[in-house]
Order: structure tokens, then C-alpha cells, then sequence
């Protein structure tokens, strides 16, 4: 399965486990966050997690093979990821798009 598509479907199982749920905010700017910021921006953003050290570290071993899909890919995959949330009722895509 193509990477582009793992993240997508994470992104739905995440976002959509049920028909009424509402999208966390903070979550559909990480989602984004995870495409387009560099590696250094990204760790120090998952600080707020208060996550353990390994964690974060395959999370960005994972964003590594994220950061091999081209620009225009990403796009893509943000702007059908914003169409998902806004099917499951997350309205404020502005923060998400930008």
C-alpha cells in the first residue's frame, strides 16, 4: 500500500470513528503540521503531547517517509484530508489550509 494512502486512512480512523464525532482542532493542525512543517519545527511542536522520548522518535521516522511525497502530493492529500473533516463536522478549515 502506498504510503499517501496509509496516511489518509489513519487520518479517517482518526477523525471519523463515528458519524457524530466532532474533530479535536489541535488535531487536524497536527495532521497538517505533520506534511508540511520541517522535522525540528514538528518535534518541538509534539512537545505539548508530553509524549515519551521513543514515541516522538517514530513519529518522526515516520515523517521522514512523509517528507519523500512531492509538495503537490501533499496538497492533495491536505485538501481531501479538509473535505473529511469537513464531512465529520469539523467547519473551521482555515487553521487547517493555511
Amino acid at each position: 500500500m502506498r504510503l499517501s494512502l496509509s496516511v489518509l486512512l489513519v487520518s479517517l480512523a482518526l477523525c471519523c470513528y463515528e458519524a457524530n464525532a466532532v474533530v479535536c482542532p489541535s488535531l487536524a493542525i497536527d495532521l497538517s503540521g505533520f506534511l508540511f512543517t520541517i522535522d525540528s519545527v514538528y518535534k518541538l511542536q509534539l512537545q505539548k503531547y508530553v509524549a515519551p522520548q521513543e514515541v516522538v522518535e517514530a513519529k518522526l521516522q515516520v515523517k521522514q517517509c512523509t517528507n519523500e511525497i512531492s509538495f503537490g502530493n501533499r496538497v492533495l492529500i491536505t485538501e481531501t484530508l479538509g473535505k473529511i473533516l469537513f464531512k465529520c463536522g469539523y467547519n473551521d478549515l482555515s487553521n487547517l489550509l493555511s
